[in-house]
């Protein structure tokens, strides 16, 4: 699980920094989710090593154009790009009617299928090895943070203890690889997890943005090896960021250390704090990591692999 941020800043994008979106690579099933759409991301993957062809989730936050307006065009480019495969959009209600209005008024028409998902707090994704949580967060509109959670794995299989145990390559293994119990022809019961190593335990990455700090989301970024949390506003703007429903760098730690997070991910940085000004987004870093020490400060195009649990 690799995540490459697309766009860091908030509201507007800058020369240095595009608006959000952040792209997951999950490279053992050649896809790529999205994580918000801000306008500009289809340029942001181009100039990337992502390939636009791979994209076949998106999940919305919310409704602001920050991070939805570059939706259209990111949709239009995957059909152009020969993308034949259908493309989930998850979000909160109104979505897929400014899609549809996006789409008629510009006389847009999708080569591939297109399936938009209104959520609601739960549950949103499963397959056999993720499962994508949602909750509500604190802003001015219905805005939801996401929790993208891998399964955990069965260990190494043991095919040398398999072999020296006489039991016949084929289906069986399968079924020993899945830690099932199976019984050979023989009679003897053989319990696949013994031929196992210690289980694969599976990985967590949150993203909370446009949100104050709140127990939703504290709730939803428990454990997290990756928390992706917005920072919009400096300590010394805390009154600021009450009033519009943004997060500072120490709220945003502090919601990683109430959630015991392994490691923090600041980003959606204001553009007050651009190079010049009095407060410096280093300053923001240096608050957070006063409260929490595993944070770093996003930018576009850095990338983080994931690292699994040992």
């Amino acid at each position: 699980m690799q995540i490459t941020f697309l766009g860091t800043s908030s509201g507007v994008p800058t020369r240095s920094r595009n608006v959000s979106s952040v792209a997951v690579r999950l490279a053992q099933r050649a896809e790529i989710w999205l994580l918000d759409c801000g306008e500009g991301t289809q340029h942001q993957v181009l100039r990337s090593d992502l390939k636009i062809s791979q994209i076949r989730r998106i999940f919305v936050t919310h409704m602001h154009g920050d991070h939805i307006f570059g939706l259209m065009g990111l949709l239009a480019s995957c059909g152009l790009a020969g993308n034949a495969s259908q493309i989930d959009i998850y979000g909160p209600a109104g979505l897929e009617g400014y899609l549809q209005a996006c789409r008629r008024y510009s006389q847009t028409h999708f080569s591939y299928p297109i399936r938009v998902h209104t959520i609601q707090p739960g549950l949103v994704f499963s397959d056999e090895e993720y499962d994508v949580y949602c909750t509500h967060l604190e802003h001015r509109v219905t805005a939801f943070g996401y929790r993208i959670q891998e399964k955990d794995r069965p260990g190494r299989f043991d095919v040398d203890k398999a072999t020296a145990l006489g039991i016949p390559f084929g289906p069986l293994y399968g079924q020993l690889k899945r830690g099932e119990t199976v019984t050979l022809a023989d009679g003897r019961s053989i319990n696949g997890a013994e031929l196992c190593g210690e289980t694969q335990m599976g990985r967590a990455l949150v993203y909370c943005t446009d949100t104050v700090y709140c127990d939703g989301a504290v709730h939803l970024s428990q454990g997290a090896d990756v928390l992706i949390h917005e920072s919009t506003y400096a300590h010394q703007d805390a009154t600021m960021a009450r009033e519009r429903l943004h997060s500072t760098s120490t709220m945003a730690a502090q919601v990683a250390l109430t959630a015991s997070v392994k490691h923090l991910f600041l980003t959606h940085f204001s553009p007050r704090y651009a190079p010049g000004s009095t407060v410096q987004l280093d300053d923001l870093l240096k608050e957070a990591r006063a409260i929490f020490p595993k944070t770093e400060l996003a930018h576009d195009f850095l990338t983080y692999e994931i690292p699994r649990q040992t």
